[in-house]
């Protein structure tokens, strides 16, 4: 679900992704649009101005935007996704390598470096302001209620409807809100289509995946999280072919712990873990690996475990999908998964 949303180090983006993981959904329905009472397009087919409701009010973009900031690494990737070089973002890598997947997207527009602003306290009115952007882009923030009213003033402010749907939106339901914005709905839907593509041929290539159990867990500083929860959105996983367990009915969001008196709750066909904390962590890799009961199970005895690496950010990116990433996951998961269900 959702990557985390402001992706501030990838620790801190799994432990909100214990109630957060929403984000995982598959492609929401298509959005037809509408015009407004006075006559403003709101469907984002390339004409302008167009307007849109927010939770904040009515957002109204006059002319094609040109200058675009983002207040949040979603937000770039958004950006990004639709070929547009943002004229500033947030420092959310703070020194660290820039995600495989943004580079990529960064290579390919030709620029070496984005402008970026420290968001260690927070967004930087003052630098966005200073590049005098067309639209600020804030469709994958949980600090909009914050924000706006001193983003406002700076340009329009592309944001969700509804303050909840900063939590529930899927990716593609945020990418084709701002498209409409930009006027490039048709570069939106070129994305989830090369996405849908993308999980279709990988799920065709494999159809061993297809009706095995799984369960994917993550070690957080407090506990073994139970993610694949009964009520969890399907995500990658279930696209891919891969089911929920039936004991996933025992958890829920509230719900999720698993003690080391509990470790058979993990067993499955497949067995993913993901240990982003690393010596915060409940335990290491190591120490969960030697652990006796978890070498007992026999998903483990058969070799059907696998860990998802966390630090080249696809644990991140699974619960956090956005429209840069989703392809990038699926082609760096799928080989994960058929190891772990070949047992190798």
């Amino acid at each position: 679900m959702s990557s985390s949303i402001r992706r501030r180090p990838l620790a801190a983006a799994l432990l909100a992704s214990v109630t957060c993981l929403g984000l995982l959904t598959a492609c929401g329905g298509e959005d037809k649009g509408s015009e407004t009472a006075d006559g403003k397009a709101s469907a984002g087919d390339g004409s302008f101005p167009v307007s849109l409701t927010t939770a904040w009010g009515r957002t109204e973009v006059e002319k094609k935007p040109v200058r675009v900031a983002t207040v949040s690494d979603g937000d770039t990737a958004i950006a990004l996704a639709l070929g547009l070089v943002p004229v500033i973002t947030p420092d959310v890598e703070d020194g660290d390598k820039v995600a495989e997947y943004k580079q990529r997207a960064i290579d390919k527009l030709g620029v070496k470096k984005l402008k970026t602003y420290d968001d260690t306290d927070g967004t930087d009115y003052e630098a966005i302001a200073a590049e005098e952007p067309d639209v600020i882009l804030g469709m994958n923030t949980w600090d909009m209620d914050t924000d706006h009213a001193k983003l406002s003033p700076i340009a329009p402010v592309v944001t969700f409807a509804d303050k909840k749907q900063s939590d529930t939106l899927t990716w593609q339901e945020r990418l084709k809100t701002a498209a409409k914005a930009l006027g490039l709905t048709k570069e939106a839907d070129a994305v989830i289509a090369a996405n849908e593509k993308a999980i279709t041929d990988a799920a065709s290539a494999h159809p061993e995946f297809e009706g095995k159990t799984y369960t994917y867990s993550v070690v957080h500083p407090e506990q073994i999280t139970y993610m694949s929860y009964a009520d969890q959105d399907p995500g990658v996983f279930e696209q891919l072919g891969l089911v929920k367990h039936p004991r996933a009915k025992n958890y829920s969001a509230n719900k999720n712990g698993v003690s080391l008196e509990n470790l058979d709750e993990l067993e499955s066909d497949v067995l993913l873990m993901t240990y982003p904390f690393g010596d915060e962590g409940l335990l290491s890799a190591s120490e969960l690996e030697s652990n006796k009961l978890f070498q007992s199970l026999d998903v483990v005895k058969k070799k059907h475990f696998a860990v998802v690496p966390s630090e080249n950010t696809l644990a991140s990116a699974i619960a956090y999908p956005d429209a840069l990433s989703a392809s990038w996951v699926v082609e760096n998961l799928t080989p994960i998964l058929a190891k772990a269900v070949a047992g190798e």
